[in-house]
């Protein structure tokens, strides 16, 4: 079992950062994202982001955000600060050089925002 954390920096939604790269065929058994911004106790809007994860196939070819064939998994998830989710219910299979990719932006901006979240994917190799 592989257990692979990366903290995102310098991503947008239409511009995602691959967080894993499968060597080999490897099932992904959870995906977890933590928005790590400061909690305010009074706006929970406050470092809230909307987030978008793609798997993607780079021999797969296809036109998208990632120049590949790739499907948006989770789309526009809005995550509070001090939160995190857990995507652990449906596993799938990467073949070699396959990737996750994340990409997100603040709750209602468009702005890039560096050093907010953590995503950590678990696999085993199949």
């Amino acid at each position: 079992m592989a257990v692979i954390g990366k903290t995102i920096t310098g991503t947008t939604m239409t511009s995602p950062t691959t967080v894993y790269t499968s060597s080999g065929n490897n099932a992904v058994t959870c995906i977890a994202i933590c928005n790590v911004g400061a909690v305010s106790l009074t706006d929970e809007t406050v470092n809230s982001v909307d987030v978008n994860v793609y798997v993607v196939s780079p021999s797969g070819g296809g036109d998208n955000t990632t120049s590949s064939t790739s499907a948006l998994i989770v789309k526009q998830l809005i995550i509070p600060a001090g939160e995190t989710v857990f995507f652990n219910d449906e596993k799938f299979v990467l073949a070699n050089t396959d990737y996750i990719a994340v990409g997100y932006q603040m709750t209602g901006a468009a702005s890039p925002v560096t050093n907010l979240l953590t995503v950590t994917v678990s696999t085993l190799p199949v």
